[in-house]
């Protein structure tokens, strides 16, 4: 049962462990499209730009959304389009995977945060897989990939 003591964890995760997760998803695409031979740009958050490096932005809603571009790739083909378009899915099973090999040398200690965390990676990851055209160009990551594998569309990233 949710009690008022439970908002400070509600404020905790919906404030700083989600947009990490965002952040973690949207570096993935990046990583993806610079190796490539692509550059990117991406967004954490809505509204005013607060911060700005490099093709890093960060707006004064910083937890509502997301998003990555990226220029055409120098190495140009299904293969890679639908690693930058899964990117994001990777870096986040692949923290997770990191974080519990972490905790299990001991090199990191059990945390609500890591527990949040990891949950919400997969929440976001899942959610991404999922085939959803949203229209006026926008689509999951699943169904970008899912387009891009079968038919060799190029599709440009913008979830």
């Amino acid at each position: 049962m949710f009690q008022i003591k439970d908002i400070w964890t509600f404020l905790w995760s919906f404030l700083i462990v989600f947009p990490t997760v965002s952040l973690v998803h949207q570096l993935g695409h990046a990583f993806f499209a610079r190796i490539f031979g692509g550059t990117s740009n991406f967004a954490l958050g809505r509204g005013k730009c607060l911060i700005k490096f490099g093709g890093i932005s960060i707006h004064s809603i910083y937890f509502l959304d997301s998003f990555c571009k990226y220029t055409s790739l120098k190495y140009n083909n299904r293969f890679t389009n639908t690693l930058v378009h899964l990117g994001g899915v990777i870096f986040n099973f692949g923290s997770i995977l990191l974080i519990n090999a972490l905790i299990m040398q001991n090199i990191l200690d059990p945390d609500i945060f890591f527990y949040q965390y990891s949950y919400f990676s997969v929440y976001f990851a899942a959610f991404s897989l999922l085939p959803v055209n949203f229209g006026n160009g926008k689509f999951s990551d699943g169904y970008a990939a899912y387009r891009i594998m079968r038919y060799g569309e190029e599709l440009q990233l913008e979830n």
